[in-house]
């Protein structure tokens, strides 16, 4: 199945748009091409002179350490919901703040559950499950939108192709910063999302119905997001959905080298 968000000049079509090779319409704003709519410690000092003051610094020192160990350290997985969407069922706190380690710096969202709540229950499991490690923006359209959400392993695409939520009603708009789930039609939401650049309200009565907002210092890792590629496959040259689906990272790193990813996407604030 592939999700997408409609190109600019044909949102309509590309919603009821589906794959020669079978997969369902492409998300929109939630589906891209396919899919409708995108440290180091410190040297002691030798000085003896020196010394009660190096050892006034170690407490902060070794702070820092950690904080550089937390960031290094690899994403948590959830083997067992990631192969098990029936397990991802957690309810998620009424606000809380996601970090996207990106490619191009961090990108934290406010993720706000009255907004959409089927949909944020759905990405505070993701993120808590590891979902989104090591997962491209493969769907960038300047001016339009950002969309990611395809994992790198064809075989988590295939357990999460089918494991759709219901939609939410509508509440907030498409504006510029806002995160929406795409969508391949009525109650098809899985794992893909995207991030509005611009005010894409006319997506609104679409039922794009989004879920969080990016804040506003993040918003220029968004704007940096490699964007040359354009539309995917069929209509552009930019990464067909089908064969992220098939093939994962291994056919985006080959052929797509300058896309940037999700690194890793962590809950950091409850």
């Amino acid at each position: 199945m592939t999700r997408r968000i409609p190109s600019v000049m044909a949102l309509l079509l590309a919603l009821t748009m589906t794959l020669a090779t079978g997969c369902k319409k492409d998300e929109a704003p939630a589906t891209g091409d396919e899919k409708a709519t995108p440290a180091s410690a410190k040297k002691a000092s030798a000085n003896a002179e020196k010394a009660p003051a190096n050892a006034e610094k170690a407490p902060a020192n070794a702070e820092e350490a950690k904080d550089d160990a937390d960031e290094k350290a690899p994403a948590a997985v959830d083997t067992a919901t990631l192969k098990d969407p029936s397990k991802a069922t957690a309810q998620a706190p009424d606000t809380f703040v996601v970090e996207l380690k990106t490619t191009k710096g961090p990108i934290r969202l406010d993720v706000t559950r009255s907004w959409a709540p089927k949909g944020v229950d759905r990405f505070y499991n993701l993120v808590k499950a590891g979902y989104y490690t090591d997962v491209a923006f493969f769907r960038v359209i300047p001016g339009f939108m950002a969309q990611v959400g395809l994992h790198g392993d064809p075989a988590i695409n295939r357990t999460w192709r089918s494991a759709n939520i219901d939609d939410d009603p509508v509440g907030q708009s498409n504006t510029r910063g806002m995160v929406s789930f795409a969508t391949a039609g009525p109650n098809t939401r899985t794992t893909q999302f995207f991030i509005n650049f611009g005010d894409n309200d006319r997506l609104d009565g679409m039922g794009f119905s989004p879920f969080a907002r990016v804040q506003p210092e993040s918003m220029k890792i968004v704007d940096s997001l490699h964007g040359g590629y354009g539309e995917g496959a069929p209509r552009g040259r930019g990464p067909s959905q089908a064969r992220i689906h098939a093939e994962g990272n291994r056919y985006l790193k080959a052929d797509f080298p300058e896309l940037d990813y999700i690194q890793q996407a962590v809950v950091v604030e409850k």
